[in-house]
């Protein structure tokens, strides 16, 4: 369970106390996730969530994060929205770490996204960097390309007890990708974190879009391929381009590509793939005794990069009947 700082109930009653939500009826821990200690809140009000920070989120970071939320959602965004308390602060603390209440979201996840999951995922994301423009607060990228390398250096000594031969293959994506990682392309604030768990549903239509602690200002494309890489490879490691084809055409009719960032699909995808593969192998290979939250498998994303490293062009991906 991801639940890393137990609460007290007194503790919590007194959180809550600043807060006009209504009596606190029922709260439980939430399972999914890994960065943060999240609880789902049940009140005479509503619903909502209470996450406690922890990990790799950094304090001076939460108000880009709570304010990013608070201009989505005017712009038109579903997303869920802190909750101020009365004295108008949307950031407190408790149990020794910064806490924030936000809105309950409507809708599910989905484990396995059909085609027609991932249409709709494009044009929330479109939607999603629309609504983010005119955004006062910026937040460089932390985890692009600069940071891979050094990432890399906590994790290669051992790489090769995860999988043979991983080290040197991450030296060659390595060497690739900062020598040719593209710039300037059209940019704003993205989401940099958009997989099957962070898309809620109702039937078929996205219903919110959750976890922004990853957001930041870089390319929009680079996004794009970060939900190229989560949502349209199959179990066994193939990529499915009718998916592909779908969230790209989804993602056009919102907001069309440029040129430049077609171009840039492939290296910008292998790069995508890259970065989530090395937090991945540093998580696993750092593994805390007594730790109740599993790491995710590196090697999801080492199968993902062996495709990215065969692509030619922006059609493998499912473009060249996109537009």
């Amino acid at each position: 369970m991801a639940v890393y700082t137990e609460v007290p109930d007194e503790a919590l009653a007194a959180f809550l106390a600043a807060y006009d939500i209504g009596d606190l009826l029922s709260y439980k821990g939430i399972a999914e996730g890994v960065e943060n200690t999240n609880f789902f809140l049940h009140t005479t009000a509503g619903s909502y969530i209470l996450t406690l920070y922890e990990k790799r989120v950094a304090e001076g970071d939460l108000p880009f994060f709570l304010g990013l939320m608070e201009h989505l959602a005017a712009n038109g965004l579903a997303c869920p929205q802190p909750i101020r308390n009365r004295a108008g602060e949307a950031l407190g603390r408790l149990c020794g770490r910064p806490a924030v209440i936000v809105t309950f979201l409507d809708g599910v996840s989905v484990r396995r996204p059909a085609t027609r999951h991932c249409r709709a995922l494009g044009a929330a994301l479109a939607g999603l960097h629309a609504a983010g423009a005119g955004f006062g607060i910026r937040r460089p990228n932390a985890l692009s390309v600069a940071a891979w390398r050094p990432l890399f250096a906590q994790a290669e000594a051992q790489a090769d007890t995860v999988a043979p031969g991983l080290a040197a293959r991450t030296r060659a994506d390595l060497a690739v990708l900062e020598a040719g990682w593209p710039q300037d392309l059209p940019g704003g604030v993205i989401h940099a974190d958009l997989f099957t768990d962070n898309v809620f549903f109702i039937g078929d239509a996205v219903s919110g879009l959750i976890d922004f602690y990853f957001a930041c200002n870089d390319a929009f494309a680079y996004d794009l391929a970060i939900c190229l890489n989560a949502w349209c490879f199959e179990g066994d490691g193939s990529f499915n381009r009718t998916k592909g084809q779908a969230m790209i055409a989804a993602y056009q009719g919102v907001r069309p590509l440029e040129p430049a960032e077609v171009a840039a699909l492939p290296l910008l995808c292998r790069g995508a793939a890259l970065r989530f593969m090395l937090t991945r192998l540093v998580d696993w290979l750092n593994v805390p005794p007594g730790a109740l939250v599993k790491p995710k498998d590196p090697l999801e994303y080492d199968r993902k990069l062996a495709f990215h490293r065969r692509v030619a062009d922006a059609a493998e991906y499912g473009w060249a009947s996109a537009g």
